[in-house]
């Protein structure tokens, strides 16, 4: 049994990336699943000053503790003008200087929604680009458009959809157990 770590690049207490990562790491099965929110971490904006007369925050020991102990990860990405929000951006800056390839032989699976049409793709296209810098495997991606008009009471209303996600989870769970 593999361990899968999950979690949201989203500060928001009403984030609707973290309702989509619930449905969706809901539906893992034969693997040992721990979900984190990146908010019960609090870290200060990135900086060099901070680096060189404090050293790491604990905080970015704990979560790269989490990182380095699963075997894949599902993560949420939610996105601000077209981009990862500055929250996510900040943690990724902070586990990349405490380690570069924080994420190597991780296997990852990216999801990414938003109210508009587009699903946060910016933010989605980003983090395929950026999060393989840091030895992570992008294995499979999905983005999840309008998500107030295909999601409700917790479930994926649009069938095209939940069948898009059942077909990212199916390779993602392949690939994940190789």
């Amino acid at each position: 049994m593999k361990k899968i770590l999950a979690f949201a690049g989203s500060n928001s207490s009403t984030s609707i990336n973290q309702k989509l990562l619930e449905n969706i790491t809901g539906r893992i099965q034969g693997h040992e699943l721990q979900m984190i929110k990146l908010t019960d971490y609090p870290l200060p904006i990135y900086s060099q000053d901070i680096e060189d007369n404090e050293g790491f925050p604990e905080n970015v020991q704990k979560i790269a503790n989490f990182i380095a102990e699963a075997d894949g990860l599902v993560i949420a990405v939610n996105e601000h003008n077209g981009t990862v929000s500055a929250f996510f951006k900040n943690i990724l800056d902070w586990l990349s200087r405490n380690e570069r390839n924080f994420l190597a032989n991780k296997k990852i699976l990216l999801i990414s929604t938003s109210p508009g049409q587009r699903g946060a793709k910016g933010a989605l296209e980003y983090s395929q680009g950026i999060l393989g810098r840091f030895g992570g495997d992008v294995i499979e991606s999905f983005s999840f458009p309008s998500f107030k008009d295909n999601f409700t009471d917790n479930k994926v209303t649009n069938e095209v959809l939940d069948m898009g996600i059942a077909d990212v989870l199916t390779t993602f769970a392949h690939q994940i157990d190789e």
